[in-house]
């Protein structure tokens, strides 16, 4: 289904970070296949990959796992109601007390990833049931206007965001390198 590329005042300028990051007219297409690519990158991490922290402070790997699964859970939750004409202004979240409070570093990276499908199926089915009246509804989230469609953007952009930044800043040069070469 083609989902055009929320407005600007679909969202709140923060959010035009992620938004930004995502290129395309079919965003339930795009969530499948960045499905497959969290997965690859996490399936080929090692413990000690999974549980580095490249600086105090800094969330490590599995930490920014659960954080991606948590702002996807809250986005989707906040797209239902909105879907659903629930004009109740919704609160935010604090990623900081979210994040540690997951204990990431407590569990298995196999369950972490099975929870993962198992809300990335969730999602994609909860935004492929939305019609385009529902996917341009508009509600209050944060204190700041967003429409359904942009919810959906933002957890793509999201997503490739803090997977680009383990990329970036967790990962050594060499696995960089080979994922920049792999397609």
């Amino acid at each position: 289904m083609k989902i055009a590329k929320p407005n600007p005042d679909e969202f709140a300028a923060y959010y035009g970070n992620y938004v930004s990051k995502v290129d395309t007219e079919n965003p339930l297409k795009e969530l499948r296949k960045s499905r497959k690519e969290l997965l690859k990158l996490f399936s080929g991490l090692k413990k000690k990959e999974l549980n580095h922290r490249y600086a105090e402070g800094k969330w490590s790997v599995k930490e920014i796992l659960a954080h991606i699964m948590d702002g996807e859970r809250i986005f989707s939750y906040r797209a239902l109601r909105i879907a659903r004409n629930d004009q109740t202004p919704l609160p935010g979240f604090d990623e900081n007390e979210y994040t540690p409070a997951s204990k990431a570093h407590e569990r298995k990276i196999k369950s972490m990833l099975k929870e993962y499908e198992a809300l990335r199926d969730s999602t994609i089915e909860l935004f492929s049931s939305f019609d385009e009246d529902m996917m341009m509804q508009m509600g209050t989230a944060s204190d700041n206007p967003v429409s359904v469609r942009a919810l959906l953007y933002i957890i793509l952009g999201h997503q490739k965001h803090h997977l680009g930044i383990i990329r970036e800043r967790y990962l050594d040069q060499d696995y960089k390198v080979e994922e920049k070469t792999d397609g």
